[in-house]
């Protein structure tokens, strides 16, 4: 792994960028009441198969998290930024946060009922994204449940977009081809949710919530 691979890259950038992420970001679910929807039918899901553990990977500073823990789930977050992972420590040291890689959890195989991916697999490079499903297949136990958010590409013919996030280069995934990813991956299908763009945000993108099931 060199200085400049994006996962590098990517983490550099969010320690920069961690304080005002968590300043803009952490009271943001009081505001959507889809996104609070959505993880709960996501914790409603995890509980009837089982009530195992969750990881929430990618998980910021924290607030989403605690928004879980909230709703009753045994949650604890991972994030490949040291500095997002000590504000979350700093703002919820009830919980459990480590810093770690999606391409490499530190989490046994089979071990959790849940897992919420909420917007942190944007970073990754498209021909990678089957190694991060892979991982999430992996530690999730058979009947565990997957939630992922991304935004959405705008057609099928362009199925991955790159687009200019403010932090780190992302990309948009068009959400019949990443729903196939997931079949190929071990997953179902279960729900999904289209966010359409509001007037006020700034990026015009459809935000798109995939919720499968582990055979």
């Amino acid at each position: 792994m060199t200085d400049h691979d994006p996962l590098t890259a990517t983490r550099e950038a969010y320690d920069d960028a961690a304080s005002t992420y968590a300043r803009l970001f952490r009271d943001s679910l009081r505001d959507s009441p889809l996104d609070r929807a959505i993880l709960g039918a996501f914790a409603d899901s995890v509980r009837a198969s089982g009530d195992g553990q969750v990881a929430d990977l990618g998980c910021g500073p924290g607030h989403v998290t605690a928004h879980l823990d909230e709703l009753g789930l045994k949650t604890f977050g991972v994030d490949a930024s040291p500095a997002m992972i000590e504000l979350a420590r700093q703002a919820y040291p009830r919980l459990r946060f480590d810093v770690g890689s999606m391409a490499a959890l530190d989490i046994a195989d089979g071990a959790l009922g849940g897992v919420l991916s909420r917007w942190s697999v944007i970073h990754t490079p498209p021909p990678e994204l089957p190694l991060i499903l892979g991982e999430f297949q992996r530690v999730l136990a058979p009947g565990g449940h997957l939630l992922i958010g991304f935004s959405a590409s705008e057609d099928a013919a362009h199925p991955t977009q790159v687009f200019d996030h403010s932090v780190a280069p992302a990309y948009r995934w068009w959400p019949d081809h990443l729903a196939a990813l997931l079949r190929e991956s071990g997953f179902a299908e279960v729900a999904r949710m289209v966010r359409e763009p509001q007037p006020t945000d700034r990026r015009q993108f459809q935000e798109i919530h995939l919720l499968a099931r582990l055979a």
